[in-house]
């Protein structure tokens, strides 16, 4: 399996489905399934019945969304873009912004 371009705690914004441009923060990278989880995106509502302690009543949760429908977010230009991998001089290997050329993270 390929390494994932999107990682927890990035900035993405969705470039398709019906919460179409909107921006936000990964909360859960699911690699199985290549999906993610984005905070406040994908909203569904769900009713639960109340159960002991728990009064029930309508839930709103967020959806996993798959990764070909979220573009990461360039730190600098606050743009979409597209992530490139490359080698540093000291043999680390990080995440590049197409947009840019800046380094994302280090790993």
């Amino acid at each position: 399996m390929a390494k994932p371009n999107i990682k927890k705690g990035d900035t993405v914004i969705v470039i398709a489905g019906r919460d179409k441009g909107k921006t936000g923060k990964v909360v859960r990278v699911l690699h199985e399934d290549d999906k993610v989880i984005v905070e406040r995106i994908a909203i569904v509502k769900r009713h639960r019945k109340p159960q002991g302690q728990n009064p029930g009543g309508i839930l709103e949760k967020e959806t996993p969304i798959h990764v070909s429908n979220v573009m990461l977010l360039c730190p600098s230009t606050n743009k979409p873009t597209r992530v490139g991998r490359k080698a540093l001089d000291d043999g680390r290997h990080v995440r590049v912004a197409r947009v840019s050329g800046e380094v994302v993270d280090a790993r």
